[in-house]
């Protein structure tokens, strides 16, 4: 990845230092375990570490490169390399009954490894940032929409516990993907031991922090990294969920909350004017590239017999891309979130400015429950509401409502709640209901209603906190 989306521990996983040093130890642990079992001589397996464990520096790293121009073969290279400074007499015991996918496969199971302890945490710090917002905005009322259209009250709070339990989600899927890819393969060529002791491998896994891989086949089955891949694009669609709603909440008609707009930020270089959301703009294309990880990831699973190399090429460029540019995400997702500006009056206005439309199947729910049919209820509650948009001069089919209202929709203007106003004045429901009894709806208001089980909700997410 470039580096503008790169963090520098992430970035570490994937450099060839690191990548040399597993590789180092995975050959050197399985020299100790070939010298315990007397194939290989003891002195051998000593001078592996004494001569070899060494900083992979950028001249070592030359150098492979150096010989694998001649070699085109990666691991030879390293090996070669690492003869070199253990001595030829007892580097002829390196590698001895082992394969190539032995020490690469082993190799990107320790780092894939070591990329999810650090998206773990990644996760755990947007999950503290939605935490604690979740509990400042706890009652904060804000009205929900289903299909971007205003339906009922909810809260502030209610959106954060939301994401934060879909995050606890990802992190779960996330340990279970670091479990299923920690694997080692020790098994030689077409994974059928023949030329090295299984218990070699056990070794190697053990001190490696993995654990032997059942049927290895000489590579370790793809469907393991393709349900980590899969995981990674599951976690960054859970970032694109919140940014997209910050998005929404930031357009300027709406303005329920925005990015913090740092002093000195520029927002266009035309318009002086604009505070654009960027931060989750730029959130949105990163969960692209991540996800973009997924499709050869699943291609990766077929392969020819007991090996083919088509998966290598893919793993090379998708394994680091697609956890730096999660790393990434994640770590600007947890700044957005905690310094996310909110606008609670902006909130309360729109949820009030359409007449207590909100309250229809609150309305609808108090006629069923006092004998009136729920079609009819519906039918009825469904007329008055369409009454309130029409008082407001939204009426499809009459552009030009401001000059069709009637008087009662007239006189509406004048009432904070306009559904209620107009089913006191509808005669059918008269001629069912006593509509004074729907007073009894005001003696509880309309927003603590809806938010009466806001605690119960903040329970299943958070437990006793």
């Amino acid at each position: 990845m470039i580096p503008r989306y790169s963090r520098p521990d992430m970035v570490a996983i994937w450099d060839a230092a690191n990548n040399f040093r597993i590789k180092f130890e995975i050959e050197a642990h399985a020299c100790d375990a070939q010298a315990e079992l007397g194939v290989i001589p003891k002195q051998a397996a000593e001078a592996v570490w004494r001569n070899g464990d060494k900083p992979y520096t950028p001249e070592r790293i030359a150098r492979i490169d150096e010989i694998e121009l001649e070699t085109k073969h990666d691991i030879i290279a390293f090996t070669t390399e690492l003869a070199e400074q253990v001595g030829a007499d007892d580097a002829r015991f390196i590698h001895q009954g082992m394969t190539s996918s032995d020490v690469n496969d082993t190799c990107l199971g320790v780092q894939m490894s070591q990329a999810a302890d650090i998206l773990i945490g990644d996760i755990e710090r947007v999950m503290a940032a939605l935490k604690e917002r979740a509990f400042e905005t706890k009652m904060m009322p804000t009205m929900g929409r289903s299909h971007g259209i205003h339906a009922e009250p909810t809260t502030m709070g209610l959106k954060f516990a939301r994401f934060y339990a879909e995050f606890g989600r990802g992190r779960e899927r996330l340990q279970r993907a670091r479990e299923e890819i920690a694997t080692c393969a020790i098994s030689g060529a077409v994974g059928t031991f023949a030329n090295i002791d299984p218990r070699v491998e056990e070794y190697v896994a053990e001190k490696m922090g993995l654990t032997p891989e059942p049927v290895s086949t000489q590579v370790i089955p793809r469907d393991r990294h393709a349900n980590y891949f899969a995981t990674l694009a599951v976690i960054a669609s859970s970032v694109e969920n919140v940014a997209t709603e910050i998005r929404h909440m930031q357009r300027t008609e709406v303005r329920e909350a925005q990015e913090y707009f740092a002093p000195g930020q520029k927002g266009s270089s035309a318009m002086p004017h604009k505070r654009n959301p960027i931060l989750t703009e730029n959130l949105t294309g990163l969960a692209r590239i991540v996800r973009s990880a997924v499709t050869p990831a699943l291609e990766n699973v077929a392969l020819w017999h007991e090996r083919d190399i088509s998966h290598s090429s893919v793993e090379r460029m998708i394994g680091p891309d697609a956890t730096i540019t999660l790393d990434f995400a994640l770590n600007r997702l947890a700044g957005v979130i905690a310094k996310l500006v909110v606008y609670p009056e902006n909130m309360l206005n729109h949820m009030n400015a359409f007449g207590g439309i909100h309250d229809a199947q609150r309305v609808l729910l108090f006629l069923t429950q006092n004998g009136i049919s729920r079609e009819n209820a519906y039918k009825i509650v469904q007329r008055n509401a369409m009454r309130v948009w029409t008082s407001f001069g939204i009426d499809p089919d009459n552009p030009d409502t401001s000059a069709q209202l009637d008087d009662v929709e007239i006189e509406a203007a004048n009432h904070d709640n306009r559904l209620f106003f107009f089913l006191s004045k509808d005669a059918a429901l008269a001629e069912v209901l006593d509509v004074s009894e729907l007073n009894k709806l005001l003696e509880v208001d309309s927003i603590t209603y809806h938010t009466q089980n806001v605690d119960t909700i903040f329970r299943r997410v958070f437990g006793d906190d």
